[in-house]
């Protein structure tokens, strides 16, 4: 049964929690101003070129710098099928006092600005508007029959405008035409009143921002799986109600407003938050998994715990593995990881079963909205993932480095505690 419970509570921010048989599953929300600008469009100035890492640092209004990479410079029409092995000079498309306008595609975090690019794209619940890319129209690969798929290419033709670029999302599959032109023809509006203000001499700073958690939610949560909606903000409730109803989701009678009380804590989400943030995640079977983030990659490691099975020694770990790549999925998405992932699972002789194993992995990532890739095994029987970076961590987001230990987390024994 998947819920999504929304609550205001704090503060007046949103924040969202998508539930699977209880189960938290995501968490979606703007308390922190950094995590509202994920896909946000700034216009900025080019403080200093640095060819050395063929970068430039720009100054966008928010504190610190963003950093644009060379490749996040080059206009889509001129990259390559391949990545091309030579470095494009940097100072051929930036100077130093230019005003470029981007769009963030990583949040800052720590000591590191936000990165942007200047290759924008504005996202919709049916397809995603690329400005400035002429003569691109995709279907999302998860669309697999094929008469769909022509259907959707010759609409997005149809309705895409002349300089831009588009692609068609999963959700589009099955939906009627014109539900899908007027999504679009909102997209066209929101890059028209972008191009208003860049027109109108505007200076510097925020021209658009989609990334609140009522956007996304309408975008990638909200499907015909969503049994019920529970808000405890009754405006919000009814504005969330007639957008539903305005893109024409069954999920508009589902919605419903609960003012008793608060409803992270009944649900449960605050104790599921608090759990998430402990390195040790236990398994329903009595094994467990270990969970370490560092600067480099995230490490898990899969243990037996108190789990011994009831058959053969085969079959034990090939069932704890199994339990524990299903969790391990979950918390990826609720942790918000990215990067590089080592997951260190029982080791098993059975070849046939590290197959089952990796099969069923890649079933469970392919739930996450974010792109995973299993890479493989290593020499040591490490399993390789990695995770397209969207928005903060989970860690980042709810929880602050000790100012005692810097986040080693030990006590020392037999030192002077004055040192």
């Amino acid at each position: 049964m998947k819920q999504i419970i929304i609550s205001t509570e704090e503060n007046n921010n949103v924040r969202a929690a998508v539930l699977e048989d209880g189960k938290l599953m995501e968490l979606l929300d703007d308390t922190s101003r950094e995590s509202r600008f994920a896909g946000s469009i700034f216009k900025g100035k080019v403080n200093n070129v640095v060819p050395g890492i063929q970068a430039a640092f720009v100054d966008i209004g928010l504190g610190k710098n963003a950093f644009l990479y060379v490749g996040d410079v080059i206009p889509p029409s001129f990259t390559e099928p391949e990545p091309s092995p030579i470095v494009p000079n940097i100072e051929n498309y930036l100077k130093e006092g230019q005003e470029v306008i981007v769009q963030v595609i990583r949040e800052q975090a720590g000591n590191k600005g936000p990165r942007v690019t200047t290759n924008l794209s504005l996202p919709g619940r049916y397809a995603v508007l690329f400005p400035g890319r002429e003569g691109i129209v995709t279907v999302s690969r998860k669309i697999k029959d094929q008469q769909e798929r022509q259907r959707l290419n010759e609409l997005g033709w149809k309705y895409k405008p002349p300089k831009a670029g588009l692609i068609v999302r999963t959700l589009a599959e099955g939906v009627p035409e014109e539900k899908l032109q007027e999504d679009i023809r909102d997209l066209i509006a929101i890059q028209t009143e972008i191009d208003r203000k860049i027109n109108s001499g505007f200076k510097k700073g925020l021209l658009y921002s989609a990334s609140d958690p009522l956007s996304r939610l309408l975008r990638e949560i909200i499907d015909d799986q969503v049994e019920k909606i529970v808000i405890d903000n009754g405006d919000l409730a009814e504005m969330l109600r007639s957008k539903l109803r305005e893109i024409g989701s069954a999920a508009a009678g589902r919605v419903w407003t609960d003012l008793k009380g608060s409803l992270f804590e009944r649900y449960e989400v605050l104790n599921q938050i608090k759990s998430s943030l402990l390195p040790k995640v236990p398994l329903t079977s009595g094994g467990y998994l270990i969970i370490e983030q560092t600067e480099a990659l995230t490490v898990v490691d899969v243990n037996t715990g108190k789990y011994v099975g009831d058959r053969s020694l085969d079959e034990t770990l090939l069932r704890l593995n199994m339990e524990a790549a299903r969790e391990i999925c979950r918390q990826i998405r609720l942790r918000n990881l990215s990067g590089i992932i080592i997951i260190d699972f029982i080791d098993m002789e059975r070849e046939n079963d590290w197959e089952q194993l990796l099969e069923k992995l890649q079933a469970f990532l392919a739930e996450d909205k974010a792109k995973c890739k299993i890479i493989g095994r290593t020499g040591l029987g490490l399993v390789e993932v990695t995770r397209k970076k969207e928005g903060q961590t989970l860690s980042a987001r709810y929880a602050e480095i000790c100012p005692h230990c810097s986040g080693k987390g030990l006590l020392a024994k037999g030192l002077n505690p004055s040192l």
